[in-house]
């Protein structure tokens, strides 16, 4: 079976995202660790194990707490978002279960893909931090990932933070270019795939919460703030889940519909441009003729492959059948 890592900065967003992951029968989660992102991270720690108990596995992984800030600049939250708790403040969580004490996330990773080099697919849906500190700490080990999948970017779309900026590179863009740096490749799921037919409406909440799932409730109660949020800037109540989105191509192959291979640069040098990711499909550009060789890109092998169009009703569907199924 494949195994997975999940690091995540748990919102409501990656609460729905972890227990999808739990629940496939595909995957087999090794452990879950923790970073600041949409909250803090001791916040993020506490949510992640709701949404672990609520997954209802008999034995459920391990949760690690990691970096509580980002490398360089200060934190950043999105409790604006998610609410103060990062899932919409109406008393979801009260876990049973405790994260591991005396080992960091980082050095959890570092671990685990030493005991088990060549298979770890780590799945990055919150910031980069911890990533970027197990690659500096133990390059040669992490080098053993046999790849990332990552819910960041704007793919090649606009941003959801500043123009070009995706919150979870945003919030600490110095750790995405040490990941997207570092030779392993990374399969990207931008912010342009997770909107649109890919979001909830009421007819799937309510198809959801009439299903008597104590985790399918959850999954929409925990994401009551951002449906309002959604509805303040768009005028359209709806969830946009762009962690489960980004994560459904690794589940579920067949539900990509178009990628690219490319080159990536992450933009940390300038305010303006801070967070944004760059992408360079190999494609001709007009001004540089075929011959186009220009740093940062060059004539680099690509990097990462981007996931720009998925089956969006094969993923709710299958999603939603993750969530209604009772489980324990």
């Amino acid at each position: 079976m494949r195994k997975v890592i999940i690091d995540t900065d748990t919102g409501s967003d990656d609460a729905v995202a972890v227990i999808m992951c739990l629940r496939d029968p595909t995957v087999e989660v090794l452990a879950l660790t923790t970073v600041s992102g949409n909250v803090p991270m001791e916040q993020a720690t506490l949510n992640c194990l709701m949404s672990v108990e609520l997954a209802g596995l008999a034995v459920p992984p391990p949760v690690y707490k990691g970096a509580d800030r980002p490398l360089v600049r200060q934190p950043v939250h999105a409790r604006n978002v998610h609410g103060n708790d990062g899932m919409s403040d109406c008393g979801l969580i009260h876990p049973t279960l405790r994260a591991v004490e005396g080992v960091h996330a980082a050095d959890a990773i570092i671990g685990l893909v030493e005991k088990h080099p060549g298979e770890i697919e780590l799945a990055v849906i919150g910031p980069a931090t911890n990533v970027a500190l197990a690659m500096m700490k133990a390059p040669e080990t992490m080098k053993k990932l046999k790849c990332i999948w990552t819910m960041g970017t704007c793919g090649f779309g606009r941003g959801n933070t500043t123009p070009v900026s995706e919150f979870n590179v945003f919030a600490d863009a110095e750790a995405y270019r040490v990941m997207m740096d570092f030779g392993v490749h990374v399969y990207v799921g931008g912010y342009d795939l997770c909107t649109s037919e890919a979001a909830w409406f009421d007819a799937d909440t309510e198809r959801l919460l009439a299903s008597g799932s104590a985790a399918a409730r959850y999954a929409v109660e925990c994401n009551e703030a951002l449906a309002k949020f959604c509805l303040a800037i768009g005028g359209e109540r709806r969830i946009d889940l762009p962690d489960t989105v980004s994560l459904s191509p690794m589940l579920w192959p067949d539900v990509v519909l178009a990628a690219s291979e490319c080159v990536s640069h992450v933009c940390t040098a300038e305010p303006a441009t801070y967070g944004q990711v760059i992408f360079y499909d190999g494609g001709t550009l007009a001004a540089m003729g075929p011959g186009f060789d220009f740093a940062p890109y060059g004539k680099k092998q690509p990097n990462c492959t981007v996931i720009h169009r998925i089956d969006t009703a094969l993923y709710k569907k299958r999603l939603e059948a993750l969530l209604v199924r009772q489980h324990g």
